[in-house]
């Protein structure tokens, strides 16, 4: 039985459950359960904190799991841990903050402290970058780390920005790490299911970006129209009952319906209908 590791609680518990009920595999209903089997599929899904599930992961513990790039990188485990799909979902950034005109770029951090939540990311960037800082790791709140003379700095995972507004700090410097949510595994390790279970996250991942598009058009504008809409493959092109005219079928990108649809009007086709995908296997 293949064992899934997903984040028990916040934000990215919801998105991971998500996923997985569009990929047709049964979730818990209650938050307070931390172990669900899904006898249909042959998985066995245990719900832990997103900083821990790299770590299962790591010692062969668990097979696979969600969790965060950042939160996964920062479990130093990365000589056994891979990733094996980004979900393009759950997206931030790891930056660098400090009190509005007090630095511009990550040089100047030199000699300073810098407080931080993921000490083995900011210790690997500082490392590479050679900038010696003093890191004081902290397990949150580190915002206030500054105001209380803990720090001159902090290094943080930021969606919004809006915390670090607030706390009178701005964000200065490259992006030390772009994350997301990603799906982990055993480096060299392919369980029984893995293929499966990687097939359906990302159908599920191809539906959410792409819609159905049903068009009819003159037999003669064929060939225009569907340069507008190629597909994945091939479009789907079927005669109609006035020989004249033809029925096209294609996916395409969900962000691009609307131009797409303005595009083929021009051109001349007609009866253009939108239709959501549900799930798929490409």
């Amino acid at each position: 039985m293949l064992r899934v590791a997903l984040p028990n609680k916040g934000a990215l518990s919801d998105i991971a459950s998500t996923m997985f009920k569009e990929a047709g595999y049964l979730q818990r209903r209650d938050s307070r359960e931390l172990v669900m089997v899904d006898e249909d599929n042959n998985v066995e899904f245990f719900y832990l904190r997103p900083r821990d599930i790299a770590v299962y992961v790591g010692r062969g513990i668990l097979d696979v799991g969600i969790t965060g790039r950042d939160l996964y990188l920062d479990a130093d485990v990365d000589d056994d841990v891979e990733e094996l799909i980004p979900l393009g979902i759950g997206k931030s950034a790891f930056r660098f903050a400090a009190p509005v005109g007090a630095y511009t770029e990550a040089s100047q951090l030199n000699g300073k402290r810098i407080a931080t939540s993921y000490d083995v990311l900011l210790r690997h960037y500082l490392e590479k970058s050679g900038i010696q800082a003093s890191v004081v790791r902290l397990d949150g709140a580190v915002e206030s780390s500054v105001r209380l003379g803990v720090a001159d700095a902090i290094a943080d995972v930021v969606e919004t920005g809006n915390t670090i507004k607030a706390a009178g700090m701005e964000i200065f410097g490259e992006t030390l790490l772009a994350s997301e949510a990603v799906l982990i595994g055993r480096i060299g390790h392919q369980p029984a299911g893995l293929d499966v279970l990687t097939r359906r996250l990302s159908g599920v991942l191809v539906a959410r970006q792409y819609v159905m598009l049903d068009y009819d058009v003159r037999r003669d504008l064929v060939e225009q129209a569907c340069a507008l809409t190629p597909g994945l493959e091939s479009p789907t092109v079927s005669d109609l009952a006035n020989s004249d005219w033809c029925a096209v079928r294609a996916m395409v990108k969900k962000s691009q319906t609307n131009n797409i649809m303005d595009e083929l009007y021009d051109v001349g086709a007609r009866a253009i209908l939108v239709s959501q995908i549900h799930a798929c296997r490409i």
